[in-house]
């Protein structure tokens, strides 16, 4: 076997390797945990009421939340308006649900006359999704706050300067106050007091929870998750809708052991999340509700509190509901020591590589003013890091180059005898102290690389819909320009074919720029690899016309440096 084709073999048999690692140390005991999980929530959602009243388990004290059945109720309640500079819509005072979002910077699509992203719906939409606080108590003499009280409304607008208060009386000795504020981004925070007259002590719990109706389109992609997810004991659950189908509606249910967390649902971009006090522990759930229709909720039921006789308690908790921006999600896990908040956003496998890329794109953005040229000199940036290997590895392909007739000659002359015709080989490599293995390791070196920044091109709200130039108007999306209509000349659409067929103008680029990259290194001596090799940028010219505009730039620019780079060094090898 060549020199090559054992190196070929070799890093495939170090990434199969890695995967299989993978699998059995994460994968697997993470599988376990979910099935361990599935059992308990199997058990815990027989104990679900659908009246209407979030209420304690009988079975166990931290309780587990229940769900209203899917009416339609009418919109003829008063309602407080919400206007903030991100965000404007409004909240109910039936159940005192906020239940009515607008994201006031994103549209649905790039066009100006495109609706704007709409992340929560009215219980009486087609599609309800909103999120709801309140108390729930074992007292079964008193009344708790549920999702059909219907709250008097003390303030009419909800902006960052006024908070709006709500308030319920239940009749029986307990007054609820409720104060919601918001901020200029995405935050709003939630207060309650409720204040007794009672002549003995009450215990009551607080809850929060984000519930979804209907399974919402999805990417489908392994490398973005899309549905439930929380923090809790400091390390990420997951939970997608098809899985908690499969799961007959059983889901994840997590009782904390360290104090902090948060939980909600996520798309690709944007976020809806409940947080409790970060002090106490809580009980998680992240589960598919009964009722006929699809319907998802992740939820908390925090620490039994005691209200004492005549006295006052006061809880807040807070609802991250936009845009899933990273100096946000860092600025609150910060001020509010959310634990891992950034993790609301799938950075993947190569979070240690991921999120530096995403910062240093960023500020070459913040420098140069657009998103493209950023990734332009981030490539020029990752070459110079590699330069040390890269030109180790060329100078090697150099001088593999100039013993080609040598390695040749050695295969005439051995002729089927492979044993003699590698011993020679490898002698003559010593010999002349050439690596054959060198040029391996800056191409393994490359692919965290580019699947770290296929992550942040992919997943990044802040890479989308930003333009480069010329026909490049989102660089999150696919070169739209195709081959089959003389990339625009012709007067027809080619929408029709699919992504890896419709073959950009900056994929050809791309192809033609690895075609040029691959001349210059010295041919495979395996006749089977040379065909490969040859047929390779054709194939990644198919491959990367369905990634991302920012990902094929990237890959283009990074050819002509390699081309550059080898360029230079053949010339400096033949001139000693």
């Amino acid at each position: 076997m060549s020199p090559e084709n054992r190196n070929l073999i070799l890093a495939m048999a170090i990434s199969m390797s890695i995967l299989v690692l993978w699998q059995s140390f994460f994968v697997e005991p993470q599988i376990q945990d979910q099935q361990q999980a599935q059992q308990q929530a199997q058990q815990q959602a027989q104990q679900l009421n659908s009246d209407g009243t979030p209420q304690l388990s009988q079975k166990s004290e931290t309780g587990q939340l229940s769900a209203d059945t899917p009416e339609r109720p009418s919109e003829d309640v008063p309602r407080i308006t919400i206007s903030a500079p991100l965000l404007e819509g409004s909240l109910t005072s039936r159940g005192a649900r906020i239940d009515d979002l607008l994201l006031k910077n994103y549209r649905v699509a790039l066009s100006e006359n495109s609706e704007n992203v709409r992340l929560f719906n009215p219980v009486s939409s087609a599609a309800p999704y909103f999120s709801e606080f309140g108390w729930v108590s074992q007292a079964s003499d008193q009344p708790m706050p549920s999702a059909k009280t219907i709250w008097t409304i003390l303030d009419s607008e909800l902006t960052p300067e006024t908070p709006v208060r709500l308030s319920w009386d239940n009749n029986k000795g307990l007054l609820f106050l409720r104060t919601v504020s918001i901020n200029d981004d995405y935050l709003l925070k939630i207060e309650d007091t409720v204040t007794s007259t009672l002549d003995s002590a009450i215990s009551l719990n607080p809850y929060g929870l984000v519930r979804r109706t209907g399974t919402p389109q999805t990417q489908g992609m392994w490398i973005l998750h899309e549905g439930l997810l929380g923090v809790f004991d400091s390390a990420l659950k997951e939970w997608n809708y098809s899985k908690l189908q499969e799961d007959n509606k059983a889901g994840f249910n997590y009782e904390s052991e360290e104090a902090g967390g948060w939980v909600g649902i996520t798309d690709k971009y944007w976020l809806a999340a409940i947080i409790p006090q970060q002090s106490e522990k809580v009980n998680f759930s992240m589960r598919s509700l009964s009722g006929g229709e699809d319907r998802y909720q992740s939820d908390f039921l925090g620490e039994e509190i005691t209200l004492p006789a005549g006295g006052e308690i006061t809880w807040s908790g807070y609802l991250f509901a936009g845009a899933k921006k990273v100096d946000l999600l860092d600025k609150y896990e910060e001020e509010l020591g959310i634990s891992n908040f950034d993790l609301a956003i799938d950075f993947g496998w190569f979070y240690f590589l991921t999120k530096p890329f995403f910062y240093a794109i960023t500020y070459f953005n913040a420098l140069l003013g657009n998103f493209g040229l950023a990734i332009i000199a981030f490539t020029i940036l990752v070459r110079l890091v590699l330069f040390p290997l890269a030109n180790k590895s060329f100078r090697s392909m150099g001088k593999m180059r100039e013993l080609a007739p040598k390695i040749q000659q050695l295969r005439e002359s051995a002729g089927d005898d492979r044993a003699k015709m590698n011993q020679e080989m490898m002698a003559l490599y010593k010999k002349e102290k050439v690596n054959p293995a060198a040029g391996c390791l800056p191409i393994l070196l490359q692919i965290p690389v580019f699947f770290a920044l296929y992550k942040v091109l992919y997943v990044s709200i802040e890479m989308r819909h930003a333009p480069f130039y010329g026909w490049i108007s989102d660089l999150s999306a696919i070169d739209p320009t195709s081959l089959f209509n003389l990339f625009g000349l012709l007067p027809y659409s080619v929408d029709f074919l699919p992504d890896f067929l419709s073959i950009g103008l900056w994929p050809i680029l791309m192809g033609v720029t690895m075609f040029l990259q691959m001349r210059l290194n010295p041919p495979p001596p395996d006749p089977i690899q040379a065909k490969i090799f040859q047929y390779m940028p054709i194939f990644f010219t198919f491959l990367l016309a369905s990634f991302p505009a920012g990902l094929v730039i990237y890959w283009t620019w990074n050819n002509l440096l390699s081309i550059l780079q080898q360029w230079w060094i053949t010339r400096d090898m033949r001139s000693k």
